[in-house]
């Protein structure tokens, strides 16, 4: 597909293996969103397909968005783009994979988590440490609670805290830890379980459970984004936290 993106077709046209990141950490910025969107949306349109697994290029699944576009003059159009991606994942209506090798943190957790399935390998690690910055995640404050229940969420995002692949499969955030490639194992798992299955009466199947995690997709999330850009970024430590990570510093709490 693209440089960012590349999607690996398998023997069998029924499971994707779908790479993204083409740098140190796979930043998730709103390149790779649209070049990720278009992926889902030819997933969309391709029959016979059940499955994609969704992994990163290299060591690690991702350190996250861009904090640059977090900052004022982008964070609206970066909000926007990672929303419309999260659609067009629910709306590809296949079930998705997410293979998760070392640092899965921020906007690349909350990628995996809209996943139905993430497999990780033993050493990696997860967190959502947007606190840390000044800000909050608003995908993960309607995704985590759903996947992991409310107290372990808040947790997660109101402390920023980094948990192991073991933990996160205690806390039901990992479904499978991997014995070699994530990558391989998800698609093993994909095989043996979907295989046999009716591609078009799954995809029914897809849209159905998940009908109601879309609408609060839907309608929470542009009430969260208004949240951030309104009232957070109009804050002096939101905006003092992000240039201070890009600064490479402490930043300078003023609590207001």
């Amino acid at each position: 597909m693209s440089e960012l993106v590349r999607v690996a077709r398998q023997d069998d046209p029924a499971f994707w293996r779908v790479t993204f990141g083409a740098a140190r950490g796979n930043v998730i910025d709103r390149a790779t969103m649209t070049a990720l969107g278009r992926v889902f949306a030819e997933a969309q349109s391709t029959p016979a397909l059940k499955a994609i697994c969704l992994e990163g290029a290299g060591d690690d699944f991702s350190f996250g968005a861009s904090v640059q576009e977090h900052l004022f003059d982008q964070a609206a159009a970066m909000l926007a783009e990672f929303r419309q991606l999260i659609l067009s994942m629910l709306e590809s209506r296949v079930v998705l994979v997410a293979a998760v090798r070392g640092r899965c943190l921020g906007g690349g957790l909350e990628l995996a988590s809209v996943c139905h399935r993430i497999v990780a390998s033993s050493t990696s690690t997860f967190g959502q440490p947007e606190i840390a910055l000044g800000v909050f995640a608003p995908i993960a404050s309607v995704v985590l609670p759903e996947r992991i229940g409310r107290a372990r969420a808040e947790e997660l995002c109101l402390t920023g805290r980094t948990v192991s692949a073991a933990e996160a499969r205690e806390m039901g955030l990992v479904d499978q830890t991997a014995t070699g490639d994530p990558a391989e194992d998800a698609l093993a798992w994909a095989r043996a379980s979907l295989g046999h299955l009716s591609a078009s009466s799954l995809r029914f199947a897809v849209q159905a459970i998940r009908a109601p995690f879309v609408e609060r997709i839907r309608t929470q999330l542009p009430e969260l984004e208004a949240l951030y850009m309104t009232e957070l970024m109009a804050t002096r430590d939101a905006n003092e936290g992000l240039q201070a990570f890009l600064e490479k510093r402490r930043p300078r709490w003023s609590d207001r």
